[in-house]
């Protein structure tokens, strides 16, 4: 009995997130109230209260369903081969860009963080959580950019910090414009294209074999 009571909340849980997250996508984070949440997935507030203190932390269990299953990717993909850093780099990249455009949850997330979401009191944590994404997605990709100099794949000239802030915003860039307009061309493709072009501008020179993979 105590086993089915746990299941059925997970399954609340979980139908209540799905609910909202459908919500926020439709009418904004800002216009969605609780009340809303509720209604549709056919619950109470008490129930929304009892697995979630507020929209904030709702967000954040629906990242945590999208980002850890990536993130544990990007852990395998780097302490699992041999890889230098430049091909972690484009390796983790090519990861990030599939789950996004194959992925239509993920999708609908990201979506709701960048065009769903306004930073205003109510949603002030929000905007702390992204900042510190962007923090931590910075972090990586200077460490793979510092490695790649001390190694000698980029000239030690090449700034990684200035660097990893060039590169991530190209990729914001790249991903708020297919966002917009899905169908207007393939992110994966363009954003693989991209960031390789980017790297040769660094100095990178990719072997015969790396120019036929990207």
């Amino acid at each position: 009995m105590v086993r089915k009571t746990k299941e059925e909340a997970l399954e609340t849980r979980q139908r209540i997130l799905e609910t909202a997250e459908c919500i926020f996508h439709h009418k904004g984070v800002a216009h969605t109230s609780l009340h809303d949440i509720a209604e549709a997935a056919g619950v109470t507030r008490g129930a929304i209260y009892w697995h979630f203190k507020n929209k904030t932390d709702m967000i954040d269990a629906m990242l945590q369903q999208v980002v850890l299953p990536m993130e544990e990717a990007f852990r395998v993909q780097v302490e699992d081969s041999q890889l230098d850093p430049i091909e972690q780099l484009r390796s983790c990249n090519g990861i990030a860009l599939r789950s996004l455009r194959d992925d239509e949850r993920i999708r609908r997330i990201v979506e709701i963080l960048f065009f769903k979401c306004e930073y205003v009191d109510e949603t002030a944590d929000m905007q702390r959580r992204h900042i510190s994404s962007r923090a931590l997605s910075l972090q990586r990709l200077e460490k793979w950019l510092r490695s790649a100099t001390e190694v000698k794949l980029l000239p030690a000239t090449v700034d990684p910090v200035q660097s990893a802030i060039s590169l991530h915003a190209l990729t914001d860039g790249l991903l708020l414009n297919w966002l917009l307009v899905p169908n207007s061309f393939d992110v994966v493709e363009l954003g693989t294209q991209m960031t390789d072009i980017f790297l040769r501008g660094l100095g990178w020179c990719p072997t015969e074999q790396q120019m036929k993979s990207g």
